[in-house]
């Protein structure tokens, strides 16, 4: 059988943040595939683990002892079949044992093996015949909170949207304009801005989130006035890291809020500078205060990252609380292709938008954008610049080539 399991292998490798890692080779009988886990700064604690309690060399070695003889004689085609074998493994719900990196690892490099196998893209082997709906590029453009160690604003990523964008390569590069437009701005405002970016590319400098917001709005219509396309305005506030147990602490600005307070705040920064996506405004057990925002802004894309982590036990009680009206999707948060096709297959009974998204600490792999065709997904998170955020607007560009003039952008309003 061409698409019998014979062969794995398993490696160290690094994010582009540095953070140790690992890539797993699936090879078949034949064709063959291979992936690397990604690897977030900000894990939400409903999460998978990332790594057994004794490190990568742990995971490596039962990797070898189970996973590898567990997996030999599949057929990878049953991508099913190969991550439930993943879990029977472990035998806990959060990759314990095995490592929630190793088990992403394996499970996406199946895909590509079975891709490889069958002729096909990765998108395909995921999505089918009807995945031809390309994504639009959410791109983090000024950067604060953990991914930028506290030298910039308070909430963690200031985002853009170019939802008037015709086709991906305009939407790519109205991103990247945007995001020279901003350092432009700071450059020109703030005398002791260096240029300096954090973990996703964007620009890190010492300004308040008011002031992150004035400057990408600044930004944004430049840039939207030059190239005709439309752009929106969100951020991800991260608000559980914000969290210390009783109010939320606003580093920057030198001040506690408490959740009522802080409430306010973000519905007066929705107000004000015309936010449309907001993730996670609130702390990762807070169910109730992401319902009440989400009733007063149906019109926008109230995002859960934290909230759900991927999980469709987390989802299923969001969609019961009405919590929110979209939910972010890492693979790597939940541990599988299959699992994280569970979460997206219950979001999009229940109405909710998906967001497919990449991490802090991300990889040269391009394999993201076939996540994110494949699942359907009307919003890709990749970041704007770096050489693994890049990547995976890069191929975007190449699937959008692919299928030859099939190919259309997603709605997003």
């Amino acid at each position: 059988m061409g698409t019998r399991i014979s062969r794995l292998g398993i490696r160290k490798v690094f994010t582009g943040r540095g953070d140790l890692t690992v890539e797993v080779e699936v090879h078949l009988d034949d064709g063959w595939g291979r992936a690397i886990a990604p690897a977030g700064a900000s894990r939400g604690k409903h999460e998978v683990k990332y790594f057994p309690d004794e490190g990568v060399d742990a995971a490596i070695d039962v990797f070898k002892r189970w996973v590898e003889p567990g997996l030999i004689g599949m057929d990878a085609v049953n991508q099913v079949a190969v991550d439930k074998k993943l879990e029977e493994i472990d035998g806990t719900w959060d990759f314990s044992k095995i490592g929630g990196a190793v088990a992403v690892a394996t499970s996406m490099a199946n895909v590509v093996a079975v891709a490889d196998s069958k002729g096909l893209w990765p998108y395909q082997v995921i999505g089918g015949s009807l995945a031809n709906v390309i994504p639009y590029p959410l791109g983090n453009t000024i950067g604060g909170g953990k991914h930028s160690r506290g030298l910039g604003p308070d909430y963690q990523e200031f985002l853009i949207l170019p939802y008037g964008a015709p086709d991906i390569y305009t939407a790519v590069y109205t991103n990247m304009e945007v995001h020279r437009e901003v350092g432009r701005i700071l450059a020109k405002e703030d005398p002791t801005f260096a240029g300096g970016r954090n973990d996703e590319g964007a620009w890190t400098a010492k300004i308040s989130t008011d002031k992150a917001l004035e400057v990408l709005s600044s930004a944004v219509k430049e840039v939207s006035r030059r190239l005709g396309v439309e752009i929106g305005l969100g951020i991800d506030a991260a608000s559980s890291s914000m969290w210390n147990g009783k109010a939320y602490v606003y580093t920057n600005e030198g001040r506690e809020l408490t959740p009522r307070e802080h409430f306010e705040r973000i519905k007066s920064i929705i107000e004000k500078y015309d936010l449309i996506y907001i993730e996670d405004p609130f702390h990762e057990e807070d169910f109730q205060s992401f319902a009440e925002l989400t009733a007063l802004f149906k019109d926008r894309l109230i995002v859960g990252d934290d909230l759900f982590t991927t999980n469709p036990d987390r989802l299923a009680i969001g969609i019961r609380e009405k919590a929110t009206n979209a939910v972010l999707i890492k693979v790597d948060q939940i541990g599988t292709v299959t699992r994280a096709h569970e979460t997206v297959r219950l979001a999009l009974n229940n109405g909710y938008r998906i967001v497919v998204s990449h991490r802090s600490g991300d990889t040269e792999s391009g394999l993201l954008a076939h996540i994110a065709v494949g699942f359907k997904a009307p919003i890709i998170k990749t970041g704007i610049m770096g050489s693994e955020r890049v990547a995976k607007a890069n191929e975007l560009l190449r699937i959008w080539d692919h299928l030859s003039g099939v190919a259309r952008m997603a709605k997003i309003k």
